[in-house]
């Protein structure tokens, strides 16, 4: 595992496989963690992968960042939208810039966010859906700007999601986890949605999904 820093992040490189051509995936940790965290994941799914894991650009405190600062209210999280948006196209220009660099399987990566970087996630997804091979997103939650049912485009209806939320989740309640289910049902053709007795993490049921899930889509690819 090798820690890299682009121009605009610092990522740790899972290099289980490094030949051109291999399928990527690209994580992005939760509020207030880093790169390290994620990439503990890596070991135990598919070795066809290479694993990039992302460092969020807002330092937090030591060790410490996040995607876009939110403030805890008493009615809820509230956003701040501008600075998400500029995360976005960081993260926007960062993935065009592996897919021209690594030349990954199908000329898309797969992207893998929990809490904040899943939400991450969803807003790359709606944005930039052509870069994606698929989406996983842990205990995570819908943004606001979603597109309409009528302008879902055809490369977002057709992404593969994989949507997984605990039960006992204290940071982002388990509704969060059932609206995402209930608007990628109505919009996706693809949807994988689970719910487990776990709070705000991942769990080995969780990871044991997840590995199935990838190694699934990569038979696909190779098929």
């Amino acid at each position: 595992m090798l820690e890299r820093r682009h121009n605009t992040f610092t990522y740790l490189d899972y290099c289980a496989n490094s030949s051109e051509g291999a399928p990527l995936l690209i994580m992005l940790h939760g509020y207030g963690s880093n790169e390290k965290d994620l990439i503990n994941l890596a070991p135990a799914l598919d070795r066809r992968l290479r694993v990039l894991s992302l460092q969020a650009p807002l330092p937090m405190g030591p060790d410490m960042y996040g995607w876009f600062p939110i403030e805890f209210t008493p009615s809820g999280i509230i956003v701040d939208r501008e600075a998400a948006g500029k995360s976005l196209q960081l993260l926007h220009k960062f993935l065009c810039e592996m897919i021209n660099t690594l030349h990954p399987a199908n000329g898309r990566v797969f992207l893998m966010g929990f809490s904040q970087g899943a939400v991450m996630n969803y807003l790359t997804a709606f944005a930039f859906p052509g870069l994606l091979q698929g989406v996983i997103a842990l205990s995570g939650q819908l943004p606001d700007n979603r597109p309409d049912r009528d302008t879902v485009p055809v490369e977002l209806k057709e992404l593969p999601f994989l949507v997984v939320h605990g039960l006992y989740d204290d940071v982002l309640p388990i509704d969060k986890g059932r609206e995402a289910d209930r608007w990628l049902k109505a919009n996706i053709a693809d949807l994988t949605y689970r719910e487990y007795p776990m709070a705000h993490q991942i769990d080995d049921d969780t990871l044991d999904l997840i590995s199935s899930w990838i190694r699934h889509r990569i038979d696909r690819i190779e098929a």
